[in-house]
Order: structure tokens, then sequence, then C-alpha cells
């Protein structure tokens, strides 16, 4: 999990992985909206999220396709999710609790 929450830690991947979420682009064109970065980064960008499974890589040609690994970005939802999970868990046995005494006093 911490491979992918590093490789999730990177602004221009998350941006990366918004643009491959619901269709197949190729490299080229996910470069294309990064006009301030260069195609080698991107490149190293992509590599980082294939390594990591959150994209998968699919050749045609002399193409590299890219789209999102949808299944290993909801794992990483629901670890990031158990997180919130348990707070509001927490936080509802406080708000009871303070109920209670509350209750009590009056």
């Amino acid at each position: 999990m911490e491979t992918l929450l590093k490789s999730l830690g990177d602004e221009k991947r998350c941006e990366i992985i918004r643009l491959v979420w619901s269709r197949e682009l190729p490299a080229a064109t996910i470069a294309a909206h990064f006009p301030d970065v260069t195609r080698s980064a991107i490149s190293q960008h992509l590599g980082v999220l294939r390594r990591a499974d959150l994209v998968h890589e699919r050749r045609e040609g002399p193409r590299r396709l890219y789209s999102a690994n949808q299944g290993e970005l909801a794992r990483v939802r629901a670890f990031v999710d158990s997180f919130w999970t348990s707070s509001l868990e927490k936080l509802k046995l406080v708000a009871e609790a303070a109920a209670n005494e509350s209750g009590e006093v009056q």
C-alpha cells in the first residue's frame, strides 16, 4: 500500500489518473495535457504508475496506450476509507456518550 500511496503523492500523477480514468489514452495525448512538462518526465510518471499497477499499458504498434487500473485504485480508496469509517465510528461513540451524560444530568 505504501508504494501505491507514494505513487499518488505527485499531483501530475494524480492528474494522469484522472485523464485515463474513463478512457484509454496514448502517451502523446497524456503528455499534451502538460505543456510545461517534458515528454520524458511524463513517461517517467507513467512508468511509476505502471510499476505500482495503477495504470495498464497496452501497446498498439509503436504507440503505448494507458488506462486506469480501477481495481487497484479501489483498493487504495478502501484503505483510505477505512480511516474515515474508523473516525466516524469513534465520533459516533463520543457523541452517544455525551448524549447519555447530558441525559443523566437532566
